[in-house]
């Protein structure tokens, strides 16, 4: 089988696989590489996601890849991208296990990586009752005592969120407070506390928190945490094509999801708002966009 393509996904997820979609749908030649390797593998439900609301975020992806494989000019393969280099006439594709691609246009639907603090038992609730997205998780960890896991902007931003879903809130900085007066006046009146004691360890069961331990201080019982942790991108290839990145670590792409470097695109988490929804429509716009200029480059 010939390794020229006219457009190489790399990530083949719910962005990957709606930019896939789209393009197999024209009759577009498309290779989709995929590492297996999702943000989301330890979340067991998705939410907000239209028609496929509770469902396991896995068998959402699985039942796509088969709907996605079922047009005959898309190919997928398993496997990781490890370099992209950009040539006059299109872009030379390298993966760990060798093999060798080409292809006019490129992808990235990589996702992006989350930079989990140094606390004991948070890995193994991450996703399960410590989240980032009150629009994913909110309604199912709703009307719980409530810890949020961020310091100053980002911890006000959250509490005005979570307020909505649950009134035993405490802010948890792990570490000294960043919150001016006017700040902590706005959450005594809603009676959202602060602790500022470095957190020694969350107690869980089977990733359903229980309690936070302190340095210095009683347990705090909680049972759900929202956490805005820093992330960064899951992939390295957007960085060698030197693509920009913004100022929150995501890819800067134009409104047809094309980056600052001719002929590669992004879409899903490494460009945009983290949300199954939106990774869904981002691929199908860059898929949309790269068909129109195709299209286009041929007549």
């Amino acid at each position: 089988m010939t390794n020229q393509y006219e457009i190489i996904i790399i990530g083949g997820s719910y962005a990957g696989l709606s930019a896939a979609l789209t393009l197999g749908r024209s009759k577009r030649k498309v290779l989709i590489i995929d590492g297996g390797k999702p943000c989301n593998a330890p979340t067991p439900h998705a939410h907000n996601f239209l028609t496929h609301d509770g469902q396991n975020p896995r068998e959402i992806a699985r039942i796509g890849k088969e709907q996605v494989l079922a047009y005959p000019t898309v190919r997928f393969e398993s496997g990781t991208v490890s370099e992209v280099v950009k040539h006059i006439d299109g872009f030379a594709v390298k993966t760990e296990d060798g093999g060798n691609f080409i292809a006019d246009k490129i992808i990235v639907a990589t996702g992006i990586r989350d930079l989990f603090p140094s606390i004991e038992g948070f890995a193994e609730c991450w996703g399960i009752s410590a989240v980032h997205c009150p629009y994913c998780h909110g309604f199912e960890l709703s009307d719980r005592p409530t810890a949020i896991l961020a310091n100053g902007e980002m911890a006000m931003h959250y509490a005005k969120l979570v307020y909505n879903l649950s009134k035993d809130i405490t802010i948890l900085t792990n570490g000294r407070h960043a919150f001016g007066s006017a700040d902590i006046t706005k959450l005594t009146a809603k009676n959202i506390h602060i602790i500022d004691s470095v957190i020694k360890k969350i107690n869980h069961e089977h990733g359903q928190i229980t309690s936070v331990e302190f340095e210095g201080r009683p347990t705090l019982n909680v049972t759900a945490m929202y956490a805005g942790l820093p992330m960064e991108q899951h992939s390295d290839i957007p960085h060698q094509l030197g693509c920009e990145i913004d100022e929150n670590g995501l890819i800067k792409v134009d409104a047809g999801q094309q980056t600052t470097i001719d002929g590669v695109f992004a879409c899903g988490d490494n460009s945009s708002m983290r949300s199954l929804s939106v990774a869904v429509q981002t691929g199908m716009v860059a898929g949309a966009y790269i068909n129109m200029l195709l299209c286009e480059e041929a007549f």
